[in-house]
């Protein structure tokens, strides 16, 4: 893949093969995240685990303190009293089955995050092989198979990640974007880098984080000291 100028120069302003603490990680990064425009910046977490056993899975979500910067658009599949309070909390699609017709049969994917109510997996589940693929499948584990409807989405409004292990064993994450500044980017960076560190798998052997890089959507990826 051949890079530009903006990306060459952003390359030579800093040490590739350095280890640097978060908070000169995150002011190296603003230096080279030279795009246009406010750039997301995100976490890439090489973890010591097996992706393949099921007792080595990390996964989680959490509420990043100062959010993602970006605004997610909300889907709730529920009926009667759900629905109302779905759609009073600032839910931007609700319905029932003439949504999940529509997903089925227009491919419409106009929607960030899927919450359901329980009762309504077994229609859910009927479209898992389209959800599941694109991560918009709802999980009790990320807080997407709820009851509390109204708390799902003031969540999710207010900035929450969920993070898992792909098949490489690397987490995926944003922390934000380039206009917070380096304090709300440390602060987001942080938060999200305990979590991983708390759920280590008990039977995880050796090193647990392996390798840490953050990188802007257009820039060069800066390596950071792993905490643990």
């Amino acid at each position: 893949m051949k890079h530009g100028k903006k990306y060459q120069d952003s390359v030579k302003a800093f040490d590739l093969t350095k280890q640097y603490e978060a908070n000169e990680a995150v002011s190296v990064l603003l230096e080279t995240a030279k795009a246009k425009f406010d750039e997301t910046i995100e976490m890439h977490v090489r973890l010591g685990v097996d992706p393949r056993q099921a007792d080595q899975q990390v996964r989680g979500v959490l509420v990043l303190p100062n959010g993602t910067g970006k605004t997610k658009r909300v889907l709730v599949i529920a009926k009667g009293a759900k629905a109302d309070a779905a759609q009073a909390a600032g839910a931007d699609f609700v319905g029932a089955e003439e949504l999940i017709a529509k997903i089925q049969n227009d491919n419409w994917f106009d929607f960030d995050v899927m919450i359901t109510t329980p009762d309504m997996m077994g229609m859910v589940g009927r479209i898992g092989r389209v959800l599941g693929p694109k991560g918009l499948m709802p999980n009790p584990k990320s807080g997407t198979v709820t009851m509390d409807v109204e708390k799902a989405i003031a969540e999710v409004k207010a900035g929450k990640v969920e993070y898992r292990l792909d098949k490489t064993a690397i987490i995926h994450c944003p922390i934000g974007k380039k206009s917070f500044g380096k304090e709300k980017l440390v602060e987001n960076y942080t938060a999200l880098m305990d979590a991983i560190v708390k759920a280590k798998p008990a039977s995880a052997k050796g090193t647990y984080i392996k390798s840490v890089t953050l990188a802007s959507t257009m820039g060069p990826g800066v390596k950071v000291a792993p905490k643990a």
